[in-house]
């Protein structure tokens, strides 16, 4: 890999890391259903009108954006919202490369290589540490609906292999259809309208800015550089890069949230990363890339 592309991967891992502090800034005064409908209006618009679809059925296009989109983020926000640490998301997420393997064997009937069950079981032991050493004031429910978030990116990814769609960049935005309307409408169900309108009312700065970091930085900028790389260099070049996500996150968390990483939190994390690491670059082969830089292996799966 070139500097210039490495330093590009690199940047795209800091920016992810960093999103999920500065989601949970924006969290502050608004609903955090509502919060997601409106970062996926601004993945929405404009781009919409200048991304064309994808080469898919409508239902696959929807189906994508129920688990990747709505599922995902849906949940990974009211996760925050109930006091999930920002640093501690950042790195419980990367367990859906563990997930994405186990369901494709499942569902698509991928039968997961000797090292890849080998990553899975690392991973998961490195999960139930962090679990275990949580300190009290991380809610179980959040962290429940941050395992869950990931679960459904996982089943997304599957979903995202079935379908073998050409356009990474394009799916990204029009399978963002599904997420404004319902999500909104469940806001206002779950929340009220009063709580809703006083969001919307009141919204201030921060909420804005994170709403732009996360839609065009996070998900168009980062998505379309991730696939880039992926179109130029084999998987097992990019996806490390990956572990870097989890860094960032933990550190900006840190930095502007003092909020410190436990000894069961490292040592978990640690032996999750090394699960997720040994899941992701398992194939023995030089894998060729696939249409416009999607995957061609469950376990090469990356953040966005």
């Amino acid at each position: 890999m070139t500097p210039r592309h490495a330093l590009a991967a690199i940047a795209v891992a800091v920016i992810w890391g960093a999103n999920f502090v500065v989601i949970d800034a924006g969290l502050h005064d608004m609903p955090p259903l509502t919060f997601v409908a409106l970062r996926f209006v601004a993945v929405l618009v404009p781009a919409i009108f200048f991304v064309k679809k994808p080469d898919a059925r409508w239902r696959d296009i929807l189906l994508i954006g129920l688990f990747l989109s709505l599922g995902q983020f849906g949940l990974l926000y009211l996760s925050l919202d109930l006091g999930m640490p920002p640093g501690l998301a950042s790195l419980v997420v990367q367990v859906q490369v563990i997930f994405t393997v186990v369901i494709a064997a499942l569902a698509l009937h991928e039968r997961p290589t000797r090292r890849q069950q080998l990553g899975v079981l690392i991973g998961l032991v490195g999960l139930t540490v962090v679990a275990l050493g949580r300190t009290a004031e991380t809610p179980l429910l959040a962290l429940m609906l941050c395992l869950a978030g990931a679960l459904s990116w996982a089943t997304g990814n599957v979903v995202t292999r079935r379908v073998g769609t050409s356009s990474g960049l394009s799916m990204t935005v029009w399978s963002g259809l599904i997420v404004p309307v319902p999500l909104f409408a469940l806001s206002l169900l779950v929340d009220g309208p009063e709580a809703v309108a006083n969001g919307l009312r009141h919204i201030d700065w921060v909420t804005i800015g994170s709403t732009l970091y996360t839609a065009y930085l996070c998900s168009l900028f980062g998505y379309g550089v991730w696939n880039s790389l992926l179109v130029r260099y084999p998987t097992a070049v990019v996806v490390p890069f990956t572990l870097l996500v989890p860094v960032s996150g933990i550190a900006t968390a840190w930095v502007f949230r003092g909020e410190r990483p436990t000894l069961g939190t490292v040592i978990g994390g640690l032996l999750l990363l090394l699960g997720v690491l040994v899941t992701a670059v398992s194939r023995r082969r030089r894998p060729r890339p696939e249409r416009d830089g999607l995957v061609s292996n469950p376990g090469e799966v990356f953040t966005r």
